[in-house]
This record gives C-alpha cells, structure tokens and sequence, in this order.
C-alpha cells in the first residue's frame, strides 16, 4: 500500500518479492537444487531410454541366435542319423562279403563297403561343421544375454537414481540428491560396461 511516496509492503506481497527474486540465501539454494535435480532427471531418463532399447535389441539378439543353433544342432543331427544309416549299410555290406561265397561278390560288396566308408567320412564332416556352427551361435547368443543383463543392470540403477531425484526434491535432503548423482554415475559407468561387452 503506497501513498505520497510512503510504501508498505504486506505479507503475502513480501513473499511474492521473495519468490519472483529467487529469495534470500536458502530460497535461492534451494531453486537451485530444484533446477539441478531436473536437469539431472532429464538427462538420465533419456540415457536410461537408450540402455531399454539396447536392452531389449541385444535379448532379441539372443534370442534369434539361439534359434539359429537349435536350427544347426537339428541339421547336425540330422547329419548323424544319415551317418549312421550309412554305418549299418556298411556292416550289412561287410557281412555280405564276408559270407559270399564268390570272390566276384567280395568284390562287389567291398565296392559297396568303400563307397559308403567314403560317404561316411563326407556325412561326418558336414555333420562336424554344423556342430561347430551351433555351438558359434550359442557362445553368441550367451553374450547377447550377457550384455542385455548388463543394459538391464544399467537401467534399473538409472531408474533408482530417477526415484532418489525425486524423494530429494519432496524432502529437500542434500544428502538425497548425492546419493542420486552417485546411482546416475553408476548406471552410466555399468551401461559403459555393456557397451564395451564387458
């Protein structure tokens, strides 16, 4: 209220003053605070967004891969049964020329033993090479889920140092907004990790 140069100020107009100036000492801190926390929660929940989606892209890696060598191991298998056909062929072709009377009929079924001793060998190395395969796939697919656990650890810390961000600004604990900035740190450093497959 202001007459012939003379002004008084009330309560409530003393308190906007304050509010719209930043306040004395502790009002102006504690904006401060409020600003940094945040920046700081922003910054956080978009680089805890990016470690979900590397999270979920590397299970679905996982995945995929470790359908590719159940894909793998079941044409290794497959490869072993032939093989195995092609073992009882070959002892049912020896006992015929064992047992065969003319030495033209040896001659035959020792024909018969040879080529199914070379189809043998031929089985088994596409029966090896797909094992191998399957096994690349599933040392793949264990890192995939390695590093998803990795992108999973990340995230969740990000999302408790979210969570500590916003019980310091209810409470106004100084103590509260350390221990947020040290759980965002951690979770960036553990997403480090899993960047780095480690």
């Amino acid at each position: 209220m202001s007459g012939h140069g003379f002004h008084v100020h009330g309560p409530h107009d003393h308190e906007l003053e304050h509010a719209t100036q930043g306040g004395h000492g502790g009002g102006h801190g504690q904006s401060g605070m409020i600003n940094q926390i945040a920046m700081f929660t922003a910054i956080i929940a978009t680089v805890g967004a990016i470690f979900g989606y590397m999270g979920g892209a590397t299970q679905a890696n996982a995945g995929l891969f470790k359908n590719n060598a159940a894909i793998k191991k079941t044409e290794a298998s497959n490869q072993w049964n032939y093989f195995q056909s092609k073992s009882t062929k070959q002892s049912l072709a020896e006992l015929a020329r064992d047992l065969a009377p003319k030495e033209e009929d040896k001659a035959k079924y020792q024909a018969k033993v040879d080529r199914y001793e070379k189809e043998k060998g031929e089985i088994k190395l596409v029966a090896d090479k797909l094992e191998a395969e399957a096994t690349v796939w599933d040392q793949q697919s264990d890192a995939q889920m390695h590093q998803h656990h990795r992108w999973a650890q990340a995230t969740t810390v990000l999302q408790v140092a979210i969570a500590l961000a916003a019980i310091a600004l209810l409470s106004k604990k100084k103590w509260l907004e350390y221990a947020m900035f040290v759980a965002g740190c951690l979770g960036v450093v553990v997403g480090a990790l899993a960047a780095m497959h480690l």
